[in-house]
């Protein structure tokens, strides 16, 4: 960890807990990856690894569009996602629970902590991701992509500020745990204190992060919940 960022403590409890979905609660990042680089693939062009963490936190238009701009091949983004959908849709029922993310979940309800799921991806998305998930449903509030009153999705920090709008908090009070880039500076705009998941430290584009700021990588979303329970 730089030296120069805030860990943000645990001495004070957040007044809320606003949790991304894909690479936070659910593996999905490996199974996104796949799909965005067979469709690169189909159109002639490979992705490097740097290209796919670029895409990670960020709505489905808007990686189609960036993905795209790297393709070889001279074709809009509806062409992209009519090859990359069908993949996606087969592959991301299939993750798995991030290690921790269940129990953390079902110890904020428990102790009645405000939670939000603040997610890049769309609600139809959402739903077959989740399915085999019962639990994510413990988090009702909900900002997704789609949302209609969502102007802009991150890396802007629109989607934590309005998740703390509808919870009725302060944003500088609540705990965002993000994996993605694209997230970490989202949350981190929005005045959020930020736990950034990177189990291996190869699952996120570190020199894209704030060098300074309320954030700390953890290995382990069980990290965070071990010292909740210390508390």
């Amino acid at each position: 960890m730089n030296s120069t960022q805030h860990k943000p403590g645990l001495k004070t409890l957040p007044q809320a807990c606003l949790f991304d979905l894909d690479g936070l609660l659910l593996n999905t990042e490996p199974l996104h990856g796949q799909a965005w680089e067979a469709a690169a693939a189909h159109f002639g062009t490979q992705l490097r690894q740097a290209q796919l963490l670029a895409l990670r936190g960020r709505r489905r238009r808007d990686c189609a569009d960036q993905v795209v701009r790297w393709l070889d091949a001279s074709i809009g983004s509806d062409e992209l996602l009519a090859i990359q959908q069908p993949i996606a849709r087969r592959l991301l029922p299939t993750a798995k629970p991030n290690a921790g993310a269940q129990q953390l979940v079902s110890w904020c309800a428990q102790h009645t902590m405000p939670m939000a799921l603040v997610t890049s991806s769309a609600q139809e998305s959402v739903a077959y991701k989740t399915a085999g998930h019962p639990w994510i449903n413990q988090i009702t509030t909900r900002v997704l992509g789609d949302d209609p009153n969502l102007e802009a999705g991150k890396p802007a920090p629109d989607p934590f500020l309005l998740a703390a709008q509808r919870l009725n908090v302060d944003a500088s009070s609540c705990w965002a745990f993000e994996d993605s880039a694209a997230g970490t500076h989202a949350a981190l705009a929005a005045g959020c204190h930020v736990w950034v998941l990177n189990p291996d430290g190869n699952n996120l584009d570190c020199d894209n992060l704030p060098r300074d700021g309320a954030w700390q990588t953890i290995a382990s979303l069980n990290d965070v919940l071990t010292a909740l329970k210390t508390q």
